[in-house]
């Protein structure tokens, strides 16, 4: 008995070091660096869920078991689904990706998937959502993420009887996870093979497996194998970015850092307690109303000025935002998302110099505003519509060439000596953003 536990143990010793001697390809860092100064994406979460107008988590709420939910697959038909206007309104409102749902925690596969009855092709639709996206990206220049559900309230191999969720769905059996396990790489492998080229996962769902955030030891209650799994994606396309919203510490072979409804080093959502890497690209992803997948009684939609902020403090921090939309069930997006994207691409038709291919800024953001840069300017934002008069000290520049608005170019007064800097920063109170761009020499 000893001398299994012993073999075991070199085993699993082996397999960690596997995964921490990760090495990610040229082609990786170089995805990596794209992804670092696109800043602005696109998150779509659609599917049978969207039918109830419930939001994405309807089936774990009403507690809705396997049986009863699966037949939302025959009412699912989403006939006014266009992936061209889909993407093109991701690129007008400046978004540089799209993290597409294709399969979230209910099962449903929105690809015509080989491993699961439960998908796209076994409705009224029978159109393949994540081809059509896929090929339309790839048309239009918008890089396409794919988000897969690690977690799962359909199947009955899913380790179930441990999972946080999902308690409800009338399944009886035990898990096995050695055959969940081989049907997650058949599904990514498919996604990785017949859809061109992928710049990321985004996984979900490992948080089912542990304590909930901010407990002191969220060690997971299975091995979920990463080494095996982020080994595959790697293998099959080497630039496919990997990341996973376990709200922890990256994990060996992930290649970027999200954090779900806050920015880096905030945690107001109370889901993230991990502290921001200073090595891997970070990403915030966050609604635009409430409200993820389609919800009727939602409501509350945030301002193109709040959305702004959103975006501007995330790219002074050195994070994307990855801002989501819950189509309807037909496949029609809100006007009120279709509004309030529009309304930020016209934003960053005049300021997107001070967002894309930028950097964290010297400072953090603070009650005023924010700053963003890059290797000769400095942009200051004002977000607070309040501040006349800025000082900033020990600013990190041998000299201030000019000061001037982004907007239009008009000089701004300054005073810069002995790296403390002092500046007008009268506003318009109308523009969501008051931006001032300094040039400088290192």
């Amino acid at each position: 008995m000893k001398k299994i536990t012993l073999i075991g143990f070199v085993l699993f010793l082996c397999l960690q070091l596997n995964a921490q001697d990760y090495v990610p390809a040229a082609s990786n860092l170089k995805q990596r660096a794209w992804f670092a100064d696109a800043k602005f994406g696109l998150f779509i979460h659609w599917g049978p869920f969207s039918i109830p107008g419930s939001g994405e988590w309807v089936m774990n709420e009403r507690k809705l078991n396997v049986h009863n939910y699966t037949n939302l697959k025959d009412f699912f038909n989403p006939v006014e689904f266009n992936a061209q206007q889909w993407v093109s309104m991701a690129k007008n409102a400046g978004m540089k990706y799209i993290t597409l749902i294709t399969r979230h925690h209910d099962g449903f596969s929105m690809w015509d998937t080989k491993y699961s009855d439960f998908n796209i092709m076994n409705t009224p639709y029978k159109k393949d959502i994540v081809k059509m996206m896929a090929d339309e990206c790839h048309k239009q220049g918008i890089q396409l993420y794919l988000y897969y559900s690690l977690l799962d309230w359909h199947r009955e191999d899913y380790p179930h009887e441990t999972g946080r969720t999902g308690q409800n769905s009338g399944r009886t059996g035990k898990g096995d996870y050695a055959s969940y396990l081989q049907f997650m790489k058949n599904q990514l492998t498919e996604l990785l093979s017949n859809y061109g080229e992928i710049g990321g996962i985004w996984f979900d769902g490992h948080w089912d497996q542990t304590e909930p955030e901010g407990a002191k030891d969220r060690t997971s209650r299975i091995d979920w194998k990463y080494n095996e799994i982020y080994s595959l994606i790697h293998k099959l396309q080497p630039q496919c970015m990997i990341g996973n919203n376990h709200h922890l510490t990256p994990f060996a072979g992930e290649d970027f850092q999200m954090f779900e409804r806050d920015l880096p080093g905030e945690n107001k959502s109370g889901l993230s307690f991990q502290k921001a890497s200073d090595k891997l690209p970070l990403e915030t992803c966050e609604t635009i109303s409430n409200s993820w997948g389609y919800n009727l009684s939602d409501t509350y939609y945030k301002t193109e000025k709040e959305l702004v902020n959103m975006l501007v403090k995330a790219a002074s921090l050195g994070s994307n935002l990855l801002l989501n939309i819950g189509p309807m069930p037909s496949g029609k997006i809100q006007p009120e998302f279709q509004d309030r994207l529009s309304a930020m691409g016209a934003w960053l038709k005049i300021y997107g110099e001070s967002i894309y291919n930028t950097r964290a800024g010297f400072i953090k953001p603070q009650e005023w505003g924010s700053i963003s840069q890059t290797d000769n300017k400095i942009y200051i934002h004002i977000l607070d519509n309040k501040t006349n008069t800025l000082s900033l000290a020990d600013v990190p520049v041998k000299k201030i060439k000019k000061a001037y608005l982004l907007k239009d170019g008009t000089p701004v007064s300054y005073t810069f000596k002995k790296a403390k800097l002092t500046i007008n920063t009268s506003t318009n109170a109308t523009d969501p953003d008051h931006v001032i761009v300094l040039d400088v020499l290192n």
